[in-house]
């Protein structure tokens, strides 16, 4: 009996190990904000029972069993580096600018990486990987390691679809109604802001392979040699699924092809305890709290005086009870109902029943959490995709747009007490009933298409073909230009036959029955 047990256990271990993955995460950006929502991905896929390497400038503290870091370094983490001095002037053509701040990141952190003793560890060990998860940002350089492991690949993207993303994973491009990422525009736009968008789109794509494709190329070369990589443009193609964060209750409906899987809020799990200082602090706040924080990025202490006074004016003419994440021990003019915190745990303080209203950039992280507590949102948007979700913020009536440019004692105040209204929170409590209740979480959904992906070798089945179609033919021109040539000359041919028949053929006739005559 004793030996039936024990072969049942082996079978049952050797059944187990069988269907476990090794896979590989390729995280060369130093934004913590970004890992933040690789994160769960990894360790779900852990708890799942595989085997993840992690190449990242996150390393765990406390890693899990199955779970090896293998640390970048040689960058500065993006963790409170922005200072506001970078937002005092921001031309109309600002996005332009982004584009190239995000092409420079992009270099430095490719660079930095391929020649790094983590992607020689990763090279050298000879594992046979059976999927790599790697983050499409602003860069491709390491789909070159996805190539040089053979292993198949899912793109991980932290905000929504960027113009550059869509067509590697058979998505329409559709500039009409899907605004671009750094536009702040919703579904709903007018001419003027069509045009802009479809002028955004066209040019990102285009500036995209003409600068940060050339690069990641260039670098692959002199880190392999020549000949070694394909065209890192031909790699994009292979691209299995695309995980992206956003959520259609949020971020409205766009057309998505069956390669790109909607995560958004995977990163909302595992609350903890409030601090009992906190806590109380909630608790007693009788007319409830308002949550100001400006992210990971941002050093809020670095607000110019005057703006900083002017929040503060409005804030205390307001009765409820203000908790600000704000890096210094001091607040200058710091009102009584304000109260200050170096760092803040904003999941558990948004879900807190007193919270009615969030000031923020408009992150997507923070965007993301105030959709699933149901709180408010006063967005002023700085850089990158905040705009875009300021915007559906705004669009769901959930949230209200406040330009930096704009801050004053009295817009802020105004900002705060539409918010605080009963229609704003009962469009945000809609939102986040959609944004919460789901067929499978999102972590579920992640880790099993993880599995099916490694399972099938890179889902060739939901491959598209429109990522084989040259330019012209995805967007049909040629199909345009004979239709319009036909036309023309059809319609050019019966104009030339009525002229013939009806006016030199009837001149014609007179001229033939005088002659007779």
């Amino acid at each position: 009996m004793m030996i039936m047990l024990r072969i049942a256990i082996f079978l049952a271990l050797a059944v187990s190990l069988s269907g476990a993955y090794k896979v590989l995460g390729l995280f060369p950006h130093p934004g913590q904000s970004h890992f933040h929502f690789f994160q769960p991905v990894l360790k779900g896929l852990v708890e799942a029972g595989h085997e993840v390497t992690v190449v990242s400038h996150f390393p765990e503290k406390n890693p899990p069993p199955n779970y090896i870091d293998i640390p970048l370094e040689g960058m500065m983490s993006l963790s409170d580096s922005v200072s506001f001095e970078l937002f005092e002037y921001r031309p109309g053509f600002g996005h332009f600018m982004e584009f190239f701040m995000l092409y420079t990141w992009g270099k430095e952190a490719c660079a930095n990486a391929l020649n790094s003793t983590a992607i020689r560890t990763v090279l050298d060990s000879k594992v046979q990987y059976d999927l790599i998860l790697v983050e499409q940002f602003n860069s491709d350089c390491m789909l070159g390691i996805a190539h040089q492991l053979n292993a198949p690949f899912i793109g991980l993207s932290s905000c929504p679809l960027m113009p550059w993303h869509y067509e590697r994973v058979g998505n329409p491009t559709l500039p009409a109604y899907v605004p671009a990422l750094f536009m702040g525009y919703t579904e709903r736009m007018d001419f003027s802001q069509r045009l802009a968008n479809w002028i955004t789109v066209q040019s990102f794509k285009a500036l995209y392979s003409w600068f940060n494709d050339a690069a990641a190329n260039k670098l692959l070369r002199e880190r392999f040699g020549d000949g070694a990589i394909p065209d890192v443009r031909e790699l994009q193609q292979r691209t299995a699924m695309m995980f992206v964060n956003q959520h259609y209750s949020l971020s409205g409906v766009k057309p998505l092809s069956p390669a790109v899987l909607e995560i958004g809020g995977i990163h909302i799990r595992d609350f903890k305890p409030l601090d009992q200082d906190l806590q109380q602090l909630l608790d007693t706040a009788d007319h409830g709290v308002i949550y100001i924080s400006w992210g990971s990025m941002i050093r809020a202490e670095t607000l110019p005086a005057e703006k900083r006074d002017a929040i503060l004016k409005a804030l205390g003419r307001l009765k409820q009870r203000v908790i600000w994440k704000w890096e210094n021990e001091t607040l200058p003019n710091q009102p009584s109902n304000v109260h200050i915190r170096k760092w803040l745990p904003q999941r558990e303080i948004l879900c807190h029943p007193k919270v009615r209203a969030f000031m923020s950039h408009g992150g997507l992280l923070g965007s993301s959490e105030a959709a699933y507590c149901g709180v408010p949102v006063v967005a002023t948007p700085m850089y990158g995709d905040q705009y875009n979700n300021a915007a559906a913020l705004a669009n769901r009536g959930m949230g209200v747009v406040l330009a930096y440019e704009d801050i004053t004692a009295d817009s802020v105040y105004e900002s705060l007490r539409k918010m605080l209204e009963p229609e704003a929170m009962e469009n945000a409590k809609r939102v986040s009933f959609s944004y919460r209740n789901r067929p499978i979480s999102p972590l579920e959904s992640a880790v099993w298409w993880c599995e099916h992906v490694a399972a099938t070798g890179g889902l060739p089945l939901a491959q598209s073909y429109s990522s084989e179609l040259p330019w012209y033919a995805y967007h049909q021109f040629d199909v345009y230009i004979v239709t319009i040539t036909f036309l023309v000359i059809y319609h050019s041919c019966w104009i030339w036959l009525f002229k013939r028949v009806c006016c030199r053929g009837v001149s014609g006739f007179s001229d033939e029955k005088v002659k007779r005559s």
